[in-house]
């Protein structure tokens, strides 16, 4: 294991009344230089008394769900590969204990109206390849929407229409800068307007922060300059801009299943801010996790650290909120 654990007492008196705080490290935030060295005083996994996930009656992907891929910009064949198995790994049902198809199994928790659950099948779907940057190295919100309009819309091979269990997942390369980025966010979800794309399609967004600011977005594998003192973990693929996007789109991928439409399940009384699923447990990698403490994760013999497997791969995945049982989980649980 990384680090040893907090005392059990102390994890369980706080894990009651301290509000779950997922933590990264954005710039101008104030820093507890005492905190970020993993002592000190620590916020962990839970609170039922502060956080109210309610479900507010939109759609939710019960229907197998297929993730299609608009790779823009310069990817290098292996990248590609780590973030396909990933993807791949959520469905994968022999994968070594903890795996990440354990980890969706909270995703799949829950349900619709009609108290079906989002689907436990989650599949690799059609490609696209936008290396030109048809769009330009610096696209805002509106824009992403067009980069998946010119998908959907290509002459050749266009990404196929899913408006009721397809996921479109546009993923930036290094070189490119997206509205926010490394300033508050390293991904986003959303739905595309018919009136830019012609459909209301669920999207998400991730970017590669390796040239940008993977002290901020591919954290804790880099850590940014103004934190002195702490070394960055061993990504477990040896890629960490890639690495710290796999943490990033399971994230969005969790809010995307259980809150497409951003009228499902979310927190809070503002539709327009939701807090979502994954939201509440961001930095949560492990037990004791929360504050700027990531957690019990585990190490490699080749020093990496992750916590969970895919089908070939490991990873390091955030924890996302259990509604039934009202604090962040995973499936490297040590109460498992």
């Amino acid at each position: 294991m990384s680090s040893a654990p907090p005392p059990l007492v102390a994890v369980l008196a706080l894990l009651f009344i301290t509000p779950v705080i997922g933590w990264r490290p954005w710039p101008n935030q104030k820093i507890n230089s005492s905190d970020l060295q993993f002592g000190g005083s620590k916020k962990f996994e839970g609170s039922s008394e502060f956080v109210h996930m309610k479900y507010h009656m939109g759609p939710v992907l019960t229907a197998n769900i297929t993730v299609h891929t608009v790779w823009y910009g310069t990817w290098q064949s292996r990248q590609k590969r780590i973030i396909r198995e990933f993807i791949n790994s959520i469905s994968a049902p022999d994968s070594k204990h903890p795996s990440v198809s354990g980890w969706w199994k909270t995703v799949q928790l829950y349900t619709d109206q009609t108290g079906s659950n989002i689907s436990r099948a989650v599949r690799l779907g059609e490609e696209k390849n936008d290396r030109f940057y048809s769009h330009g190295k610096s696209l805002t919100r509106l824009s992403i929407q067009s980069v998946i309009k010119s998908a959907v819309t290509a002459s050749t091979r266009p990404l196929p229409i899913n408006a009721k269990s397809g996921l479109y997942l546009l993923l930036t390369s290094d070189d490119v800068y997206v509205q926010d980025f490394c300033q508050n966010v390293c991904g986003f979800h959303y739905f595309t307007f018919p009136s830019i794309v012609g459909y209301t399609l669920p999207y998400a967004w991730v970017g590669n922060s390796a040239k940008l600011c993977p002290g901020t977005c591919a954290y804790p594998f880099a850590v940014p300059d103004y934190i002195p003192g702490l070394k960055p973990l061993k990504s477990p693929n040896g890629d960490i801009g890639v690495d710290g996007m796999i943490s990033v789109m399971g994230h969005e991928l969790a809010e995307l299943a259980t809150n497409p439409l951003v009228n499902a399940w979310y927190a809070g009384g503002d539709p327009v801010f939701p807090v979502e699923i994954a939201d509440l447990c961001e930095g949560i990698y492990g037990t004791g996790g929360g504050g700027s403490y990531t957690g019990q994760m585990m190490n490699g013999a080749d020093g990496a650290t992750y916590n969970m497997n895919g089908i070939r791969r490991r990873f390091l995945v955030q924890w996302v909120w259990n509604h039934v049982l009202s604090y962040c989980t995973g499936p490297n649980a040590l109460d498992q």
